[in-house]
C-alpha cells in the first residue's frame, strides 16, 4: 500500500514549487511545520499588512494494488505564525520536529476551498 505524502504548493519567484511538509488540522486551519531555509520563509510574505498568499494544499491516499484512493486538494491563504501569542495557541497540535538544530517556523493555511475526489477502478 502506498501513502502519498502532503504537499504545500506556492510560487517561489517565477515558477511554482511543491515542498512535502507535515501538518495537522487545527481550529479549521492547516498548520504547517517548516523550517527558515526553505522557500517559505521569504516567497510567502508579500510585504503588505494582512496580505497573504494564496496556496494549495494537496493530499492523497492511492493504494495502486486495488486502484483506489482520494484526492483532496485545499485552496487558502497562507500566514506566518510569527507571534509568541500565536505560536502559544498551537503548541499543542502535535507537531513534533525531527530535524534537530533547524530553526523550525509554522504557517497556517486558512482554507478557501476544499474539493476532493475519490479514485476507483473503472
Amino acid at each position: 500500500m502506498a501513502v502519498g505524502e502532503p504537499v504545500l504548493a506556492a510560487w517561489h519567484r517565477s515558477y511554482p514549487v511543491a515542498l512535502p511538509s507535515e501538518y495537522k488540522i487545527h481550529e479549521g486551519s492547516i498548520v504547517f511545520r517548516t523550517y527558515r531555509v526553505t522557500f517559505t520563509e521569504d516567497d510567502l510574505r508579500t510585504g503588505i499588512a494582512h496580505a497573504e498568499y494564496q496556496v494549495v494544499v494537496a493530499v492523497d491516499h492511492i493504494d495502486p494494488d486495488a486502484r483506489v484512493g482520494w484526492v483532496v486538494l485545499v485552496r487558502g491563504t497562507a500566514h506566518h505564525v510569527d507571534t509568541e501569542a500565536e505560536r502559544a495557541s498551537i503548541s499543542n497540535v502535535g507537531l513534533e520536529s525531527w530535524v534537530e538544530g533547524e530553526p523550525e517556523h509554522f504557517i497556517r493555511v486558512d482554507p478557501i476551498n476544499i474539493e476532493g475526489q475519490r479514485i476507483r477502478p473503472a
